[in-house]
């Protein structure tokens, strides 16, 4: 999976459509391999960004479970201690990108 693309089924708050469009672009732009499309392919990239978002939206609308509802903060807090463990960094520390960002 796209390290960029999120899970988004089942959270508290519920995923956003905003959420679900940044998620379908991506999945979009890796399939494709453009990041950004030239102008005779832009038609084509919008129309395959909406049609994802579309099947995104009705996808997390149709499925069903009696688990309670995720947490954000907890989920990001696991993904952060995966990827401490993966990448041999503590937990607190952050990356040079992270760090150069602040």
């Amino acid at each position: 999976m796209c390290r960029n693309i999120r899970t988004l089924y089942h959270f508290d708050p519920p995923t956003t459509d905003e959420e679900m469009r940044a998620s379908a672009l991506q999945f979009v732009r890796k399939v494709s391999g453009f990041t950004k499309p030239s102008a005779a392919n832009q038609a084509a990239f919008d129309r395959a960004v909406d049609e994802v978002t579309a099947t995104v939206h009705t996808l997390l609308g149709s499925l069903v479970t009696t688990a309670p509802p995720r947490n954000r903060e907890v989920e990001a807090a696991k993904a952060r201690e995966r990827g401490a463990r993966r990448f041999g960094r503590g937990a607190g520390e952050t990356g040079a990108s992270e760090s150069a960002m602040t």
